[in-house]
C-alpha cells in the first residue's frame, strides 16, 4: 500500500532537484515502428509455437525540467499468433493506463502473414466496466486476426517517478525471443539493480546523451512459464529484475532508499504525540472496550471495537488528529494504524507493526530493501507471538491474509531515548497460523440398525482457522434468505445432494472469529450412498467425508510446491450394523502416505480401521505442517493430496447372514 509514498515521492524529487542540470527531453519521444512492407521474419525454433513474444522492449527514462522531473514509459513489443486459443486470447488487448493523463503514444498493428498491415486507431479503442471492482478499462479491438500473423504495439506514458522500488517481470506464460529492459538516467544518479532466476546481470553503459548512463539487461530464448501448476507460487518464480535509487553523487545523499530511513519517517507518522483532548478522546473509546486478563482476548476486543466503528477507506482524506478519526468514523491506512497504535499503548500492550508484501506477487528480499516489499501493514504481539490485520474487517486475531505469511517482513519498534519515542526495524520471518489453528474434525455417524438399505447419517463438521473464516463472516453481511441458501450449498458436500433432515450451525457471526471454530451439524437419509447387489449391499462410504480435490500433473512438475497455509483434518466415521451383518473390504481404509523433509515428516495422510460389536470406527489424519516442499518432494507430496481422494471412492460390501 506504500503507507507513505506521498512523503518518500517528495523526498526523492528534492534530492534529483539539488542539482546544476539542464532541462532535457527523452530519447524515445520519435520512436516508431518499422514501416517496412515485407512479411516478418519468424525465427525456425518459434515456428510451430501457439504464441511467441518475438520482440519486447522497454525503456524508462528520468527527464528534469526545470523543477519538474518526469518519468517516460515506452514499451514496444511483437507477438507471433499461430493457433486459435492465442487468436481468443489477443482480440483484446488492454490499455495499462488512463488514456486522458499518461498516454503520449497508443498505436497497435495487425502485420498478416503476407505482409499486410492493418493499423487500429482511435475509434478501435472500446471500453470495458468491472462492475465488482468499479473500475474502466479500455482496449483495442483486435480486427484482421489470423493464424501467422503478428500483433505489434508501442505505448509511450508520462509517470511520476517510481525510484523507491521497481520490479520487471522478464518472462511471461508464452515464449519470448528476445527481452530488453533499459533505464535511462541522469549520470549524477546511482541506481541499486538485482536480478533474480537465471535472468543475466544488467550492463551499465552511457546513454546517446552523455549526461545520462543506461542500466540494460537483455535475454533471450527466454522458455514460458505457465500459470498451471497447482500449489505453487508461479510468478515469485519467473525471471525478474529490480532496481531502485540508491544515491545521488551530487548532494551526496547515499542508500537513499533504505528500510531505516523509511523507518524513522514512518514512525513519526504513526505515533503522533497526542494532547490532552486527544488522550480524552481516546480514553472514552477505550472505556466501550470490553476489559479482560487474557491478552489474546484484550487485543481481539480491540479489534473488534475498532472494525466495528471506525471504517476503512483507502481514499480517506487523512485527518488531522486521533479526535477527528474517532469523530468522522472514516479512516485511511496510515489513520487506521494511528488509532490502533493510540489505544494499544493506552492497554500498554507491546506492539510492533510488520511491513511486508503480498508472497504471491512480489517476495521479500531481505538483502534489497525496496520500498514495493512494504504494501501491507500488520501488528505483531511479541507477548503471544500474534499478528493482526488492521485493514481487513472479516478477520481477527490470530487470522490474517494467509498471502502475508511465510514471508520476510519490515518489524517497526518503538525504543525510548532520553525520553522520547523512536522507531528502528530489524527483517523478521512473519509466521503464519500453524495446523492445530486450521484444523477441521469431522464426527459422522452412519447407522444402519433400522434399515440397512437406509442409513440415518449423522455429521458434525467443525471447522477451524481459515476454514472457519470461510463460513463465520456470512450471517453478518447477507440476508437471512440468502444465508439460508448458502447453508444448503455448503451442506450439499456432505449430503450428496440429498435432502438432509436437520441442519444446525453454532459459532456462526465475526464475534467468533479467531475463538470458536463454526460447526455444521447436518442429518440426513443415506439411501443414496446404497447400491443393491444380489443380496449384498454397496456402500459408498468414502463419500461421506465430501469431494476432495485430486493432483494431476501430466507434464513433468517443473515448480515446487507452495501451499496457502498449514492446515489438517482429523475424520472420525462410526458405522453401526445389524447383528450378524457380515462386511467385505475393510482393509482399504488402511493407508499411509507421508512426505518428509530432512527426516521430518511434514504431511500425511493416515487410516486405520477397528471392528468390533456390530461397530465399525474408522479414524484418519491428513495434515500439511509446512508451507514449502521442495520439487523433489512434489511425488510424495502428490500421493499424500490424492490419498483423500482415493479414501473418498472407498466402496465397501455389507450382507446379511
Amino acid at each position: 500500500m506504500k503507507l507513505n509514498c506521498k512523503l518518500i515521492a517528495t523526498t526523492i524529487t528534492f534530492i534529483i532537484l539539488t542539482t546544476n542540470m539542464y532541462a532535457q527531453d527523452y530519447s524515445f519521444k520519435d520512436y516508431d515502428w518499422d514501416n517496412k512492407k515485407a512479411p516478418i521474419t519468424i525465427p525456425e525454433n518459434y515456428k510451430n509455437e501457439k504464441e511467441v513474444v518475438l520482440f519486447r522492449n522497454i525503456k524508462i527514462e528520468l527527464d528534469v525540467k526545470g523543477k519538474e522531473v518526469k518519468q517516460y514509459y515506452l514499451i514496444h513489443e511483437k507477438t507471433y499468433i499461430n493457433s486459435n486459443d492465442a487468436i481468443e486470447r489477443n482480440n483484446k488487448i488492454y490499455i495499462p493506463f488512463k488514456m486522458d493523463e499518461s498516454a503520449i503514444v497508443t498505436k497497435l498493428r495487425v502485420i498478416q502473414k503476407d505482409g499486410k498491415r492493418i493499423t487500429l486507431d482511435k475509434k478501435d479503442i472500446k471500453e470495458e466496466v468491472d462492475e465488482e471492482k468499479q473500475l474502466k478499462y479500455n482496449y483495442f479491438a483486435i480486427t484482421g486476426l489470423d493464424i501467422g500473423s503478428v500483433i505489434e504495439k508501442i505505448f509511450i506514458l508520462a509517470e511520476i517517478p517510481d525510484l523507491d522500488g521497481k520490479t520487471f517481470r522478464m518472462q511471461s506464460n508464452v515464449p519470448i525471443a528476445q527481452n530488453e529492459f533499459q533505464l535511462i538516467f541522469p549520470k549524477h544518479l546511482k541506481f541499486k539493480t538485482k536480478s533474480y532466476n537465471g535472468l543475466p546481470e544488467p550492463i551499465l553503459e552511457k546513454a546517446a546523451d552523455t549526461l545520462k548512463n543506461v542500466i540494460k539487461v537483455a535475454d533471450q530464448n527466454i522458455v514460458a512459464l505457465e500459470d498451471d501448476e497447482k500449489y505453487s507460487n508461479r510468478d515469485v518464480n519467473l525471471k525478474l529484475f529490480r532496481y531502485k535509487l540508491d544515491e545521488n553523487y551530487y548532494s551526496g545523499a547515499k542508500n537513499i532508499n533504505s528500510f531505516s530511513k523509511f523507518t524513522s519517517n514512518f514512525y513519526d507518522r504513526i505515533n503522533p504525540i497526542l494532547d490532552k483532548k486527544q488522550l480524552k478522546a481516546v480514553e472514552d473509546f477505550c472505556s466501550q472496550i470490553p476489559k479482560t486478563d487474557n491478552l489474546q482476548e484484550q487485543i481481539w476486543n480491540i479489534e473488534n471495537k475498532i472494525k466495528k466503528s471506525i471504517t476503512y477507506n483507502i481514499y480517506a482524506e487523512s485527518n488531522e488528529t486521533i479526535t477527528d478519526i474517532i469523530k468522522t468514523k472514516q479512516a485511511n491506512k496510515v489513520d487506521l494504524l494511528k488509532i490502533y497504535m493510540s489505544i494499544l499503548k493506552q492497554y500498554k500492550i507491546e506492539t510492533k507493526v510488520v511491513l511486508a508484501s503480498d508472497r504471491f506477487n512480489i517476495p521479500f528480499d531481505k538483502d534489497f530493501e525496496s520500498y514495493e516489499n512494504l504494501d501491507e501493514a500488520l501488528l505483531y504481539f511479541p507477548g503471544i507471538k500474534k499478528y493482526l490485520i488492521p485493514t481487513e474487517i472479516e478477520y481477527r486475531i490470530p487470522l490474517f491474509p494467509d498471502k502475508l505469511g511465510n514471508n520476510n517482513g519490515l518489524f517497526i519498534s518503538e525504543k525510548i531515548f532520553g525520553g522520547v519515542g523512536m522507531g528502528i526495524s530489524e527483517i523478521g520471518f512473519i509466521e503464519l497460523p500453524g495446523a492445530e489453528v486450521t484444523n477441521d474434525v469431522m464426527d459422522i455417524t452412519a447407522d444402519f440398525t433400522e434399515d440397512i438399505e437406509n442409513p440415518k447419517i449423522t455429521t458434525i463438521v467443525s471447522f477451524g482457522g481459515y476454514s472457519a473464516l470461510n463460513f463465520q463472516p456470512i450471517k453478518d453481511y447477507v440476508p437471512a434468505d440468502q444465508f439460508q441458501k448458502i447453508l444448503k450449498s455448503i451442506a450439499d458436500n456432505y449430503t450428496l445432494d440429498a435432502e438432509y433432515t436437520s441442519l444446525k450451525t453454532e459459532n456462526d457471526g465475526v464475534e467468533f472469529i479467531g475463538k470458536k471454530p463454526y460447526i455444521m451439524k447436518i442429518s440426513f437419509d443415506g439411501k443414496e450412498l446404497i447400491q443393491n447387489a444380489g443380496g449384498n449391499y454397496l456402500f459408498s462410504v468414502g463419500k461421506l467425508i465430501g469431494s476432495q480435490m485430486e493432483l494431476y500433473q501430466e507434464n513433468k512438475r517443473v515448480l515446487p510446491i507452495e501451499i496457502d497455509h498449514p492446515h489438517s483434518y482429523v475424520r472420525n466415521i462410526i458405522i453401526k450394523l445389524p447383528k450378524g451383518t457380515k462386511t467385505k473390504n475393510l482393509e482399504k481404509f488402511v493407508m499411509d502416505f507421508k512426505t518428509q523433509i530432512n527426516n521430518k515428516t511434514v504431511a500425511g495422510f493416515i487410516s486405520n480401521y477397528s471392528e468390533k460389536d456390530n461397530t465399525i470406527t474408522i479414524i484418519n489424519n491428513e495434515f500439511y505442517n509446512s508451507v514449502d516442499y521442495p520439487l523433489n518432494k512434489f511425488e510424495e507430496y502428490k500421493n499424500v493430496i490424492n490419498a483423500a481422494a482415493d479414501f473418498n471412492k472407498i466402496v465397501i460390501i455389507l450382507s446379511k447372514n
